[in-house]
């Protein structure tokens, strides 16, 4: 009879043994998208990708701790330190949350055109923080996940900056043109750029398929196209005026003739940055051209929206502000806090 109980014994510890192993391998698989997930808004993308809203949780660039990597719900609570890296170019998917990390850099001000070997890496995290996966060691910019895919571009000694893409799981680096192309205005497979080859045409470029083709006529730059063939830009030909127009149709609307260099949309509402000799401001409109607005006198960059909070910089002292999205106007200082690292 003993030896009878100490055999099932035996069993049941090998079975429990075997099912933890199947859990761990289940847990620490390896989590791919089933769609063509795009992971942040272009909008927020050509903006340097400090803040990114997805399921619920804003990942951002906290700038009370030197811009590194932070997650906190869509109100601002639940603050959580993900990482010591400074980050740009936040995307996220279901599983994780991918960055340019800029490490060793005073700020985010400035760090858009220099690139820093050994300090840019391309990188990957969990949601909820923990290891940190280097998807590719070269300085990198303007990463954009479409998919299992991270469009972005890379820079070297030899080729200077290329459009690359790499899969999320650090597999299949490959170049794919030798042209500097925007990859921040997504839609399903697709992004769309302004074509520096053919006087700033708006092309779409197929990931599915790694081709691009020109859809539109015009000379813009910084194109974000919202479905339905809407697409908004910065004509070229008029100081960079903000235009709208739905493609299948024509009729570019110009919705301002200020010379914009920044700007982001949400909905039907587009918040830009005009200059003006005479005083330069933060403004908003919508797409139809109507409800202009002006939010804040001077200059500010970094202009990012999520669904409850707009985030906008002062361009001389770096001090982060936001105002309701719902109903812009009354504005707050930025400081969500700081989560000290914890000591391994």
């Amino acid at each position: 009879m003993k030896k009878a109980w100490a055999i099932m014994i035996c069993f049941i510890l090998v079975a429990a043994a075997a099912a933890g192993g199947i859990f761990k391998v289940w847990h620490d698989r390896f989590r791919y998208n089933e769609s063509y997930v795009n992971g942040n808004t272009g909008g927020n993308l050509y903006n340097g990708g400090l803040f990114c809203e997805s399921s619920g949780t804003v990942f951002f660039s906290n700038p009370d701790d030197n811009n590194r990597l932070y997650s906190m719900d869509l109100t601002g609570g639940n603050l959580k330190k993900l990482s010591d890296d400074i980050a740009m170019y936040i995307n996220a998917d279901s599983n994780y949350v991918y960055y340019v990390r800029r490490n060793k850099e005073a700020s985010i001000e400035g760090a858009f055109s220099v690139f820093t070997f050994h300090n840019n890496s391309l990188c990957r995290i969990p949601r909820n923080g923990g290891s940190v996966t280097i998807l590719d060691p070269d300085p990198c910019i303007y990463a954009t996940l479409i998919g299992n895919y991270i469009y972005y571009l890379h820079y070297d000694n030899e080729t200077a900056t290329r459009l690359y893409k790499i899969g999320i799981d650090g597999k299949g680096k490959k170049e794919l043109s030798s042209r500097y192309m925007f990859t921040c205005s997504t839609l399903g497979q697709y992004f769309y750029y302004n074509d520096m080859d053919t006087n700033g045409s708006l092309c779409e470029y197929d990931t599915a398929s790694d081709r691009s083709r020109v859809i539109y006529d015009c000379n813009c730059y910084k194109p974000i196209v919202t479905g339905d063939n809407n697409v908004y830009y910065l004509d070229v030909n008029r100081d960079n005026a903000l235009v709208h127009v739905n493609i299948q149709f024509g009729n570019p609307v110009t919705l301002s003739t200020d010379s914009i260099d920044l700007y982001n949309v949400y909905g039907s509402t587009i918040f830009y940055q005009r200059y003006r000799k005479d005083g330069s401001s933060l403004c908003m409109i919508k797409n139809d051209g109507s409800g202009f607005r002006e939010l804040a006198g001077g200059n500010y960059s970094n202009i990012h929206v999520t669904s409850y909070y707009i985030y906008f910089t002062d361009f001389k002292t770096g001090q982060v502000f936001y105002t309701p999205t719902a109903n812009p106007g009354e504005i707050f200082s930025f400081h969500p806090g700081v989560i000290a690292t914890k000591k391994k």
